[in-house]
């Protein structure tokens, strides 16, 4: 059964929250980050990227679209048709999360479809060692737009732990709209009216206390219209 939002007005359709139920695809898929190497630093400019991609259909289809992303810092994915690239980057502290995407753009979530790693440029410090779990969120992106009656899919991956042995859940909100999940599972939303909102994905323990980490809460603002 989907969860339910409380809507002020009576004649305003609820809205609904369902787990994307699916087999996990390419469960044998390996990516692998060779560069850069944990806490390497570069100068500013531009930082070359090296992946290696096993037991996955890289090549391009028909289609074209983006099968391995890169979100850094927690900002927007952004998408590759190569495995080996540069970005150019200023100074600052870096972690880069990678990750393969399925058909439907949807994030590989099996053990070793994803990795992620810190590193520096110009003259930066690590961030601070913290072996606590944290998010990366595919869907939605900042400023995407939706059409009235279209629904809006919440992607993400955890990074750095295990839900279920580390007892985590992810609470998902959509302005005042909040759904809860114990899974990796990405959730669709159903019947959000038009007008402009705040997609909030935040990681937390199940007695509901937040994770600390820089990367445990990530904000999206979306338009319906």
């Amino acid at each position: 059964m989907p969860e339910q939002s409380e809507a002020s007005d009576p004649t305003t359709p609820r809205v609904n929250f369902f787990q994307v139920e699916k087999i996990a695809p390419y469960p044998d898929a390996i990516l692998e980050l060779h560069t850069p190497l944990g806490n390497q630093k570069f100068k500013p400019g531009k930082v070359p990227f090296e992946f290696n991609i096993k037991n996955f259909p890289f090549e391009l289809g028909a289609s074209k679209e983006f099968k391995l992303f890169n979100i850094l810092n927690g900002g927007d994915p952004v998408g590759f048709y190569a495995p080996i690239f540069q970005r150019d980057l200023t100074e600052g502290s870096y972690r880069v999360v990678a990750y393969l995407v399925d058909e439907e753009g949807l994030t590989l979530k099996s053990f070793g479809n994803y990795v992620d790693r810190d590193f520096e440029v110009g003259d930066s410090r690590p961030f601070p060692y913290s072996a606590e779990p944290y998010l990366a969120v595919n869907y939605p992106r900042n400023s995407q737009v939706f059409e009235a009656g279209q629904e809006v899919i919440v992607d993400f991956l955890v990074v750095g732990g295990d839900m279920k042995l580390d007892g985590l859940k992810v609470m998902i909100s959509v302005n005042d709209a909040e759904y809860s999940i114990s899974t990796m599972n990405a959730v669709r939303v159903e019947n959000l009216p038009k007008g402009d909102y705040i997609v909030r994905v935040r990681l937390l323990r199940e007695d509901d206390k937040e994770l600390a980490g820089p990367f445990s809460s990530v904000s999206k603002s979306i338009i319906v219209r």
